[in-house]
């Protein structure tokens, strides 16, 4: 049985549901309200106002000193704004040959559209992706996520071989730098050197070598190969 939220909610209430989600991982974990702040570039004292209309509409729980967490209801209602908004990703890079770079913003406002219709024919005619172009899982019209495994590229050891699946930067400033040096999903990518001072890595993408900082290599997902 579909469960009834007692009002509409808002594009600012959803904007903060997605980002409890976000901070929470799929908003299980209790969040602090100056980290939803720091998210949400705005004031703790605006984040108390907010939760307090979002407890009211039963979209969250709220523990004073222990945090902020998501109710089912709310859950689903991020995980919706969340698949939305990644869809539209897809459709953006794989039908109108967006750039990575290029999508989020243009998805932050398309994935507000309420029409449940519209975005279950959007995910059938991109044929349900499980992915959007940064890595990032989709989650279905349950709010269920595909579990993808992955680590970080600077866990991994001189020699070892992977495939790059994500990002954990996706601004457009770090999707150009991967750009440049031919980084997205599914380049392979091999580990040559560590640097023990800085541990920045010499790498090879492809057949080219290059050398990435330890900010970038921390920011990069990857899923390990054997040799």
């Amino acid at each position: 049985m579909p469960i009834i939220l007692k009002s509409m909610v808002t594009l600012s209430e959803e904007n903060y549901l997605k980002a409890i989600y976000h901070l929470g991982k799929q908003g299980v974990n209790a969040v602090s309200t100056n980290a939803i702040a720091e998210k949400m570039d705005t004031k703790a004292s605006s984040v108390t106002d907010m939760i307090k209309k979002l407890a009211e509409k039963n979209l969250v729980n709220y523990i004073k000193y222990q945090g902020v967490s998501l109710t089912k209801e709310g859950r689903l209602t991020a995980a919706s704004v969340v698949r939305k908004h990644r869809l539209w990703e897809v459709f953006l890079v794989e039908k109108l040959q967006f750039s990575w770079d290029e999508v989020h913003e243009v998805a932050e406002q398309l994935e507000h559209i309420q029409s449940k219709k519209l975005v279950n024919e959007l995910d059938t005619f991109l044929e349900y992706p499980t992915h959007d172009p940064h890595g990032d899982p989709i989650p279905d019209k349950d709010g269920n996520i595909t579990k993808t495994d992955k680590i970080i590229l600077s866990q991994l050891q001189v020699n070892q071989r992977c495939m790059c699946v994500g990002v954990n930067d996706s601004s457009a400033d770090f999707l150009k730098y991967l750009d440049k040096h031919h980084i997205a999903l599914g380049t392979q990518i091999q580990i040559l050197s560590k640097e023990p001072f800085d541990e920045s890595l010499t790498i090879k993408v492809d057949d080219v070598v290059i050398n990435i900082s330890k900010v970038v290599a921390n920011n990069i997902y990857v899923k390990s190969q054997t040799l």
